[in-house]
């Protein structure tokens, strides 16, 4: 990832929001976006993201929206969404810079109180006001009335449709597409981040939580949770600390590997077949 490939747009995004810049420094991002530290002329930090406008249409509008929605719910920190723009047919999003310290003690009951907060904050319905992404590929948000619909409709049915146009037979699902409406609880939707793995948090110079790079939308709780689980990164006290403040609903542990379904389709779609046994194995245990 080379500064000098991408001076020209950050110095024209600084340009356009009134900035000057002083010193660009390339932070980790992925292979979706460049990330730069810029260190502005009145000595000011921030966090600008660029990636290709025509090959992620609408990605940066949608991080936006989503860590918007996160902050204005007062609970949990997440970076603040200062600037977005495009410059040569790149798009761009500047966020404040947050710096990183180490975890206080009482951080992972902190966090798991947090996240129980984070989930009481509802909507009439399941969804978000736009699509947005997870990882690189897209993610639907249209209205749905129940936690099961939503599930089937918005995220596993793309993800299946997705998989099999890239040559992954996965069989015949009917049944577990059916039995899905008789296991996932009858909850209220919930705010949550939508790609909590142990990537997209940070640990903020007074040892808090801080949110970044959500997939934001009203859905099923559980999600966050088995995300969680899946990679693993998070201490046992966060997950009795949420239990504590939002208790689940009976059975959660036996639901861990349906809501991580969705996830494992992501990587078996962007990663491979390397997914594709783990994926199998779900369908199977819910059919």
């Amino acid at each position: 990832m080379s500064v000098n490939k991408f001076s020209e747009i950050i110095n024209a995004a600084g340009e356009a929001h009134g900035f000057s810049v002083k010193n660009t420094t390339p932070l980790s991002g992925g292979d979706i976006n460049d990330v730069f530290l810029i260190e502005t002329g009145s000595a000011d930090k921030l966090v600008i993201k660029i990636n290709d406008a025509a090959r992620y249409p609408g990605m940066f509008e949608a991080e936006k929206a989503g860590l918007d929605a996160l902050r204005k719910s007062g609970i949990i920190k997440v970076p603040k969404t200062l600037h977005r723009g495009e410059v040569e047919e790149q798009s761009y999003l500047i966020l404040e810079f947050l710096e990183a310290g180490k975890k206080s003690s009482d951080f992972w009951k902190i966090f798991g109180k947090q996240m129980a907060e984070l989930h009481k904050v509802s909507a009439e319905n399941f969804g978000f006001e736009t699509d947005n992404y997870i990882g690189s590929l897209p993610q639907y948000n249209s209205a749905e009335n129940s936690a099961a619909d939503f599930y089937v409709n918005q995220r596993l049915e793309p993800q299946f449709k997705m998989a099999k146009d890239r040559g992954y037979d996965l069989g015949n699902k009917d049944n577990f597409l059916k039995n899905c409406s008789g296991i996932i609880p009858d909850e209220a939707p919930a705010l949550i981040h939508g790609d909590l793995w142990n990537g997209n948090y940070m640990t903020s110079t007074y040892g808090m939580p801080v949110l970044i790079d959500p997939a934001v939308a009203f859905a099923p709780r559980e999600m966050d949770l088995a995300m969680m689980k899946l990679f693993g990164g998070f201490d046992a006290r966060m997950f009795q600390a949420y239990h504590k403040h939002f208790p689940l609903a009976e059975g959660f542990e036996e639901r861990v590997p349906l809501w991580q379904l969705y996830y494992l389709l992501v990587h078996l779609n962007i990663f491979g077949s390397r997914y594709k046994a783990s994926v199998e194995n779900i369908l199977r245990r819910y059919r």
